[in-house]
């Protein structure tokens, strides 16, 4: 489950952020919320997200984290997107990548009474990396883009803090993987699941 992640101000994201800046969506967003660049960045929160443009080109938009409904979706399962009514469409056609510095996961803990508890928060990102490029699929609602994260089994070295982690690809990948003419399917196999973690303070 990834639920928070963080966005540094790095010379890989002022770019992402300042091409955002540029669509004419910030400024249909702000009429409602902030659109956030920067920090911990939550769900419901509009942030920064790397999607095709009309012409099938990479670009940069706002979108806002999670699909409305009965309950807030803010995550999707990789292994049941492609069958699950609400996500089959957006897995093969609607497919988005998040950029962030790392994210968050909460350590989850089986207690003496059998059940989970939270215990310490986490920083994690890929190994030798300086960003995380988190997987996602997105929609229109009312005319607005919204967005979740793709999940999956976690690498082994990080499975003692939860059981699932986002699906992250590696930054050549990107470009694949918003491409709607592609199989999503062809390109899990590129997955990163070494990650490097520390304590959150």
């Amino acid at each position: 489950m990834c639920c928070r992640y963080w966005n540094e101000e790095s010379p890989e994201l002022r770019a992402i952020v300042e091409e955002m800046n540029r669509s004419p969506l910030v400024w249909r967003w702000q009429q409602t919320c902030a659109v956030r660049a920067y920090g911990e960045m939550r769900p419901t929160d509009v942030v920064p997200v790397i999607a095709p443009n009309k012409s099938g080109a990479r670009a940069v938009f706002p979108m806002k984290w999670g699909y409305s409904g009965k309950t807030l979706l803010m995550n999707a399962r990789t292994e049941t997107a492609a069958s699950k009514p609400t996500f089959k469409d957006d897995w093969l056609k609607h497919r988005c990548i998040v950029p962030a510095s790392w994210y968050y996961e909460w350590e989850h803990r089986l207690g003496n009474d059998g059940k989970k508890h939270t215990g310490e928060k986490y920083m994690i990102q890929p190994q030798d990396s300086t960003m995380t490029w988190l997987c996602g699929l997105y929609r229109i609602e009312d005319g607005l883009p919204h967005f979740v994260i793709l999940t999956r089994e976690p690498g082994e070295g990080i499975r003692f803090i939860h059981d699932r982690m986002p699906l992250i690809l590696p930054e050549n990948m990107i470009n694949e993987w918003i491409r709607p003419d592609v199989k999503p399917e062809n390109l899990l196999g590129e997955a990163l699941t070494e990650m490097v973690f520390e304590k959150a303070g």
